[in-house]
């Protein structure tokens, strides 16, 4: 029995691994192939790309990236179609995703898509191609599947992954420990981003701000893989912010280094995505940057059907944590919004509660219920 599946970013490696380790628990002869990055190929998936080829961000990234994420697209409907798996998991990635399930989904495979898009959020446009292109779409969000009633499109209500691999109470403790943090001063994750395109837009606000912070506070930035970091360490400003005691922590292992920078810190400046999710579930006060060319931002702006743009904020229905977005997201702000953070304890209180709140919802077993789904869908495929 066969299952494709393609991740297009470490978290979605992340969150796919653990359903797809009980998958294989549930249905010990199944086979596995796709596109992934290191947790689904421990898993022994035959990954044809590595997840880090369809890693782009916003329109100018995608545009430029063009030709090779088209290549990719040509080759992967060429080997599933030879493959011929049961059904496609499709992990977050939507602009890729999409318009390969409606090909795939014309051969007769079933398919299944984990992360809804935000089609709350913006581009709403987007629901007719989930239509065309998906069976069964898994929300990790307790409001989304409302929004596909009376579309046709199955939706399901799973939870959130992550929410269930972070615990309910952190061991800061142990983090520091781990992470050779002595403590004795507050303590900054820097979260610039995870992808190539984010380093190249927040990175020099980000490492100026980190620099700043750095006086007075112990500062780390993790490195989401190899790649990212030699990315950080050639970075000019980043060296600058080193030279000031700015510590670069790399990637060791499967566990996420960015969870034991959020364990470890009394506040993160992050960009906007799933870390920022993240950071909440870690219960740590954070301020969220994001910074992107010009056009993308526009084009965002213009078909953005709210405004808050951070998961904690759009979750809690509220600005829990302040949001610095393009021209706002400079070096002193970002700094300065930092250090608000460790003046107000009270506000820190308040916000630790919300998102205790907040994780509670989103807990489910995750994992458990994404593989039961799959394994339903593949028996049933294998009946027609």
């Amino acid at each position: 029995m066969r299952l494709v599946t393609v991740t297009g970013e470490a978290s979605g490696d992340l969150i796919a691994a653990e359903a797809l380790r009980r998958l294989c628990t549930i249905i010990p002869q199944m086979e596995l192939g796709g596109i992934g990055g290191d947790r689904l190929a421990a898993l022994g998936m035959e990954c044809w790309f590595r997840s880090d080829d369809l890693a782009v961000r916003g329109y100018a990234e995608a545009v430029s990236k063009l030709v090779h994420i088209l290549a990719v697209r040509y080759w992967l409907l060429k080997y599933t179609t030879k493959w011929a798996p049961r059904a496609y998991l499709g992990v977050d990635a939507p602009d890729f995703n999409l318009d390969v399930e409606a090909r795939i989904r014309q051969q007769g495979i079933r398919t299944v898509h984990l992360i809804s898009p935000s089609i709350w959020a913006w581009r709403p446009e987007r629901i007719s191609k989930i239509k065309q292109a998906v069976d069964h779409m898994l929300c990790i969000f307790p409001f989304e599947p409302q929004v596909y009633a009376g579309t046709g499109v199955q939706a399901s209500y799973v939870g959130h992954p992550i929410a269930d691999m972070i615990p309910l109470e952190p061991d800061a403790q142990a983090a520091r420990k781990a992470l050779s943090i002595s403590g004795h001063r507050a303590v900054v994750a820097v979260l610039p981003g995870s992808r190539m395109g984010e380093l190249k837009h927040n990175g020099p606000e980000f490492f100026r701000a980190a620099a700043a912070l750095a006086r007075d506070c112990e500062v780390v930035i993790p490195a989401a893989s190899a790649v990212i970091a030699q990315q950080i360490e050639r970075h000019p400003e980043f060296r600058l912010a080193q030279q000031q005691g700015v510590r670069l922590l790399p990637q060791q292992g499967l566990d996420p280094i960015s969870h034991q920078a959020l364990a470890a810190c009394d506040v993160a400046l992050v960009a906007s995505g799933t870390a920022t999710l993240e950071a909440a579930l870690f219960k740590r006060p954070m301020v969220i940057a994001y910074r992107v060319p010009a056009l993308t931002y526009w084009m965002m702006r213009r078909r953005a059907l709210i405004q808050d743009i951070g998961l904690p904020n759009i979750l809690l229905g509220s600005r829990a944590v302040p949001e610095l977005i393009q021209q706002q997201a400079q070096a002193p702000a970002l700094a300065a919004a930092v250090r608000r953070w460790l003046d107000d304890a009270a506000s820190i209180s308040r916000v630790r509660e919300q998102f205790a709140g907040l994780h509670q919802d989103l807990r489910l077993g995750a994992a458990q219920r994404i593989a039961d789904i799959l394994d339903s869908e593949l028996a049933g495929a294998g009946r027609r």
